[in-house]
C-alpha cells in the first residue's frame, strides 16, 4: 500500500521541480538528491525496472543510461558492428555532408512530462521500450535517455558509468550529494579493474613502433620517442 511519508499516501501528484531544488525558509536552495542505481549488466536493469513497476513508485521520473550498442536506431550506424561511436560522432559533426535525423528528433522523448502525457509511458520502462518508441517517433533513444537524466529521480546504469571517471565526465554524471546504490557489489572489484585497464594488440604495437622509428630516425623529439619505442619493442 501507499506509504505515509510522501504525496502518494494522499493520492496527490507530487510537485516536481525540474531543477531538483526547493527553497528553504531562509531563501537558500536545498538540493534534492537523485538515486543512481548501478548494476553489472543491462539484463539486470530490466529486472530492476520490472520490480519498480510493481511498487507504489512505478511512475517516478526515471531514465536508463546505456551505450549506443543498445540504443542506436540509425539504420546504417546500428548495423555497422564495432565502430558505432565513431560513426555517430561523424554524423553529429556533419562530416561528408550527412547528419542524423534521429538525433535532431531526440527532443520528442527527452522530457519526463512528454513521455507520460504525450506518449503514455506512465510506469517504469526498460531501455527496449524507449528504443521502440524512438523507432516509432524517429527519435534517438541514446541522447533522449541522457537528457531525461536532468529531471529523473532515479537513474539506472551499468557499474562503469559510476566507477569510470572518463565515462562520468562524458555523461555529465555528478555523484556529489547523490544516493548511490550498487547491486551485487561484490562484482565491483572486477569492474574497477577493467576501468583502469587497456587492451592492445600486437599489430597495434608494431604499427606504433614503426611510427616511433620514423620519429627517432628524423630527430623528432628523440628523448621522448626513444623510450616509447623501447617499451613497444620490449612488449612485442
Amino acid at each position: 500500500g501507499p506509504c505515509t511519508e510522501c504525496s502518494c499516501s494522499s493520492g496527490k501528484e507530487p510537485t516536481k521541480d525540474p531543477s531538483h531544488t526547493k527553497k528553504k525558509e531562509n531563501g537558500d536552495h536545498l538540493s534534492v538528491p537523485k538515486i543512481f542505481f548501478g548494476t553489472r549488466t543491462h539484463k539486470q536493469i530490466a529486472q530492476i525496472t520490472r520490480e519498480l513497476k510493481r511498487t507504489a513508485y512505478s511512475s517516478v521520473p526515471m531514465t536508463i543510461l546505456s551505450s549506443r550498442d543498445y540504443t542506436c536506431i540509425h539504420p546504417v550506424v546500428s548495423n555497422s558492428g564495432s565502430n558505432r561511436n565513431e560513426m555517430c560522432v561523424e554524423l553529429l559533426e556533419g562530416k561528408n555532408g550527412k547528419s542524423c535525423a534521429y538525433y535532431h528528433g531526440a527532443h520528442k522523448l527527452s522530457e519526463q512530462h512528454a513521455l507520460q502525457s504525450a506518449h503514455g509511458v506512465y510506469q517504469a520502462w526498460d531501455i527496449e521500450d524507449l528504443v521502440r518508441l524512438g523507432r516509432k517517433l524517429r527519435a534517438c533513444a541514446y541522447f533522449a535517455a541522457r537528457e531525461l537524466m536532468v529531471g529523473a529521480d532515479i537513474v539506472f546504469c551499468p557499474y562503469n558509468y559510476l566507477l569510470d571517471p572518463q565515462i562520468r565526465e562524458s555523461m555529465d554524471i555528478n555523484l556529489k550529494g547523490q544516493v548511490v546504490i550498487l547491486d551485487e557489489a561484490h562484482n565491483i572489484e572486477d569492474c574497477a579493474r577493467e576501468s583502469v585497464s587497456y587492451g592492445v594488440t600486437e599489430s597495434q604495437l608494431r604499427a606504433a613502433r614503426e611510427e616511433l622509428d620514423f620519429m627517432v630516425s628524423n630527430n623528432i623529439r628523440q628523448k621522448d620517442h626513444g623510450p616509447l619505442r623501447a617499451v613497444c619493442c620490449s612488449l612485442i
